[in-house]
């Protein structure tokens, strides 16, 4: 691993450790883990009532959530979405390591923009615009 590596993974830390108490609570629940491309994905079980917690990145039908981003921990409800949502939500995460803990008010930031102008606050969402692009 080289320096840059390890800085990127530094910087985006505190938005990963948030991400590791769902991740542990799933994996509580029966979830599974594995890492991809050093991200920590878990899925299964009842990994999709964590939804709740956090910034979610995709959507289906009905505004149910599917996936979740924090630094470099992905949760989604099962290993077949992930496997499916892979560039959008490694997106997310190379998002986590320019930005940082500060990607929690940018992204949010970005929906209330999004909001105020009228527009989607979800599928407007600069951060998402870019994780859809890189589908």
């Amino acid at each position: 691993m080289m320096l840059s590596d390890c800085l990127r993974y530094l910087w985006a830390a505190p938005a990963t450790v948030v991400g590791l108490a769902p991740a542990a609570l799933a994996c509580a629940f029966g979830a599974t883990v594995r890492v991809t491309d050093g991200v920590l994905e878990v899925a299964g079980a009842r990994s999709d009532r964590l939804r709740r917690f956090g910034r979610s990145s995709r959507r289906r039908g009905g505004g149910r959530f599917v996936a979740i981003t924090f630094g470099h921990v992905v949760i989604g409800q099962s290993h077949a979405v992930l496997d499916e949502l892979r560039a959008h939500e490694h997106e997310h995460v190379r998002q986590y390591e320019r930005w940082g803990v500060l990607f929690f008010a940018a992204y949010l930031g970005s929906s209330a923009a999004q909001w105020w102008c009228g527009r989607d606050p979800y599928r407007d969402n600069r951060f998402e615009r870019q994780a859809r692009a890189a589908e």
